[in-house]
C-alpha cells in the first residue's frame, strides 16, 4: 500500500539496492539476502479487492433458509 509501512519498506529496499549497486559487492549482496531477502527483492503481493455479497474479498454473508 501507500501507507507509512509500505513507504518505509520501499525506502529500505532502495537504500540496500543502492549500496549493493554502488559498491558492486557480491559479498554485501549475499549478506543482505541471508539477513532479509526483502531488502533487495520487493514483495509485489497486493490485497484482493472486496467484492459484492460479503464483508470481504472471499467471505460471504451468512445465508438463511428459513
Amino acid at each position: 500500500g501507500g501507507g507509512f509501512a509500505g513507504q518505509a519498506d520501499a525506502a529500505r529496499t532502495a537504500l540496500a539496492r543502492g549500496l549493493v549497486q554502488h559498491l558492486n559487492d557480491a559479498e554485501l549482496r549475499d549478506a543482505f539476502m541471508e539477513f532479509d531477502r526483502s531488502l533487495l527483492v520487493n514483495d509485489v503481493r497486493q490485497s484482493e479487492p472486496k467484492k459484492w455479497g460479503g464483508p470481504g474479498a472471499r467471505a460471504r454473508y451468512q445465508k438463511s433458509y428459513r
